[in-house]
């Protein structure tokens, strides 16, 4: 069987072949409509191009490596949505690597992209963010942090993140507008931007409010449903018991949700749950969840735009660019 080549294509085109090749690598030196015609006629002649020796040639593998916790977490499941449909909408293939919050399989997850030279890494890991900069950042290519900032000036790394204090202080203003007076903060796992930030936000509102901080309101969640009664037992054994929590994330308060029920405590009578991420199972779960929306889908499609632009695609100059920060929003459901 003949293999199509790019001068097939020109020749189907009535263009030429450099015409056609600028066009599949998605040059902001052609027009849309004859990078949509050029592609449409790619896939039809079943063009397959040669990754190797496109990238001999360009010096580029057209791959960009995302490094996530863990794929069985529903926030990163639609962050990686939003990064994938845009890297595949200009012609990028994604490389996952989880970390799953091991110090060893962080380090292999970096060296492994560095090792397959990817033009861009996307950390949605704040831990691996804040942790191995110095060998993310020796990579050479652009690095986006998701969720997380940049701890050291790290050369050709930029962030998008949600304001997680923002969040943190919304979440518990909204509880202390209920009434509630003794809120407890379910935290993440150590080490994660993210989960200081929204535990910052937390006391600024308490702060805000005049209520005076007490440690022992703030407890170490996992991050994972099977925290869930491992945290309602640490805030029932609380001399004076809480009657509301704001958890870290959608998870750790779904798993709260769950082991309150099996408890005989009653949600949001006995204490009211606010959670974080507004995964889809927050609306279905019962009661369903109150929390904090993170714009997940907007947040991996602005990383990967980011990185294209650092790349660059899209005739912006790296110069221009800026770490983004998105503003998350208040959703109130039967948990509070």
């Amino acid at each position: 069987m003949v293999k199509t080549s790019i001068k097939d294509i020109a020749r189907a085109a009535g263009i030429s072949h450099s015409t056609v090749s600028r066009a599949l690598n998605d040059s902001p030196l052609v027009n849309a409509e004859t990078k949509a015609r050029v592609r449409r006629l790619a896939q039809e002649m079943g063009y397959s191009p040669d990754a190797a020796a496109r990238s001999l040639v360009s010096g580029r593998t057209r791959t960009v490596g995302v490094v996530v916790t863990t794929v069985a977490d529903p926030f990163v499941a639609v962050v990686v949505e939003g990064i994938e449909r845009t890297a595949y909408a200009h012609g990028y293939s994604l490389i996952l690597a989880a970390s799953h919050n091991e110090p060893q399989r962080e380090i292999a997850a970096v060296e492994m992209l560095r090792s397959k030279r990817v033009d861009s890494v996307i950390v949605t890991s704040s831990r691996v963010g804040a942790l191995h900069q110095e060998r993310l950042g020796s990579a050479g290519v652009p690095v986006i942090l998701l969720n997380s900032h940049s701890q050291q000036q790290m050369p050709n790394a930029y962030s998008v993140r949600v304001d997680d204090v923002h969040g943190g202080r919304l979440a518990t203003e909204y509880l202390l507008g209920l009434g509630h007076q003794r809120i407890a903060h379910v935290a993440g796992l150590e080490g994660h931007s993210d989960s200081n930030d929204r535990l910052d936000g937390y006391l600024s509102a308490l702060a805000g409010a005049g209520i005076d901080y007490d440690p022992d309101c703030v407890v170490n969640g996992t991050g994972r449903l099977d925290g869930g009664p491992e945290v309602l037992r640490s805030l029932l054994a609380l001399r004076e018991r809480p009657t509301a929590v704001f958890c870290y994330n959608d998870m750790t308060a779904i798993g709260l949700l769950s082991a309150a029920r099996n408890a005989g405590v009653a949600v949001p009578r006995d204490l009211a749950i606010v959670g974080f991420d507004d995964i889809p199972l927050a609306a279905h779960v019962a009661p369903a969840l109150t929390t904090i929306a993170q714009p997940m889908f907007e947040l991996g499609e602005r990383a990967m735009s980011m990185a294209l632009v650092l790349m660059g695609h899209q005739g912006i100059a790296p110069c221009d660019v800026t770490d983004v920060i998105l503003q998350g929003q208040l959703i109130v459901r039967e948990s509070t």
